[in-house]
């Protein structure tokens, strides 16, 4: 009889995707994927562990858990064995008996490119880059959250898209497109009110980080401040890039993912050129959601 799909992994799968905005989860039947979900953000550093349990459950009621032999989930955030171990601790009711691995969600993004070796970066909601050598050896840049840094992400961009406003107001400008555009995202009527709004509780990393969609649409349309952001943005990732690359003493890939690293070709012209003039070349764009690097990460753990 032949084997299982998906590089000989038998059994059931789930592998979960958690990002700051949503928790993509896949269940794979002998590397088959068999039902395919997404849900709210489960990663406790962007939701409260009552939210992140709730959209954990209402994931698995509609991907099925029971007999699972192994869930691997990537989420933002991991960078202890505490961390993981808190996570996993949210996963278990839902996979009894499962061998569950949560690891930090740029390593799913590198299996998805079908590498095993070079360095994934994440442009979505934040922003970090993580690599690895022939030799194993691991290294990273960023991933330290919105507060300490997320340079070149979607919180990033809705954030500097808020002091653009305001610092025009202060100059007594009007409005520009991305102003008026916000605004209107916002539901508020001038700038100034941007102010209470941005540290509302009723707001948060999330809420921004939506609203880099603004400045995409404003560049794309030609608006100069927003193509200055937006290529802001490429450099910035591609800066991420470049330090764990020299780190680990390797040539590449470098592989960009992550909402808007997939989905703005503006931001991936200006990576690719940044890392082109420091001389790293083998640069690709993820093509397929990180969530399907499960099974790789899975053959290779064994």
């Amino acid at each position: 009889m032949p084997g299982p799909a998906g590089g000989g992994v038998a059994g059931v799968v789930i592998g979960l995707d958690i990002g700051g905005t949503k928790t993509r989860g896949v269940r794979f039947e002998d590397g088959i994927p068999a039902a395919d979900e997404s849900v709210g953000s489960s990663n406790v550093q962007n939701v409260s562990r009552e939210e992140a349990a709730r959209h954990l459950a209402e994931l698995f009621a509609r991907i099925g858990g029971g007999a699972v032999s192994r869930v691997y989930a990537g989420a933002g955030g991991i960078d202890t064995e505490d961390d993981a171990a808190a996570l996993a601790a949210l996963i278990a009711p839902h996979a009894p008996g499962a061998r569950i691995t949560v690891v930090h969600d740029s390593r799913l993004l590198l299996a998805a490119g079908g590498a095993s070796t070079g360095v994934a970066v994440i442009g979505g909601t934040g922003s970090a880059a993580w690599g690895r050598n022939s030799l194993g050896e691991e290294a990273r840049a960023g991933g330290w959250g919105y507060l300490l840094g997320d340079e070149g992400s979607g919180y990033w961009l809705g954030r500097e898209a808020v002091r653009h406003s305001l610092r025009r107001m202060n100059q007594g400008l009007e409005p520009d497109e991305l102003t008026t555009a916000l605004l209107d995202s916002c539901g508020v009527d001038e700038p100034n009110k941007l102010i209470a709004l941005f540290h509302s509780p009723a707001t948060g990393r999330r809420y921004w980080a939506e609203r880099a969609r603004l400045v995409v649409d404003a560049a794309a349309a030609g608006h100069s401040a927003s193509r200055e952001l937006v290529d802001h943005a490429g450099r910035d990732l591609a800066g991420l890039a470049e330090q764990t690359v020299r780190q680990l003493g390797i040539d590449g890939p470098v592989i960009l993912g992550g909402g808007l690293g997939m989905n703005v070709p503006r931001l991936q012209d200006s990576f690719r050129a940044a890392l082109a003039a420091a001389g790293i070349s083998d640069v690709r764009v993820l093509d397929r959601e990180p969530v399907f690097g499960v099974l790789q990460l899975v053959a290779e753990q064994g």
